[in-house]
């Protein structure tokens, strides 16, 4: 259930979220509700940094790897003597 809370903020902070909400196609409520959500949650929760996210994608790989099979030979390189 939803609540209603009044804040007093700064204008230019405000007028500032209100425009990157906007960007992000999201309301400055739902902005809020996301970062308080993140600032409560259990730290054992892992969040991707910037750096990670703008290294996603980057490397392009075949759709014709299989993955399970590749990971095993990793596994059995690494592991057996």
């Amino acid at each position: 259930m939803d609540t209603k809370l009044t804040l007093k903020l700064d204008h230019l902070i405000i007028e500032q979220a209100k425009s990157y909400a906007k960007e992000k196609n999201t309301s400055l409520s739902k902005l809020i509700e996301s970062y308080l959500g993140k600032l409560i949650a259990p730290n054992d929760v892992a969040e991707v940094t910037p750096l990670v996210k703008s290294l996603s994608g980057i490397i392009h790989q075949s759709n014709k790897t299989d993955y399970k099979k590749e990971y095993k030979k990793h596994l059995l390189k690494k592991y057996a003597k």
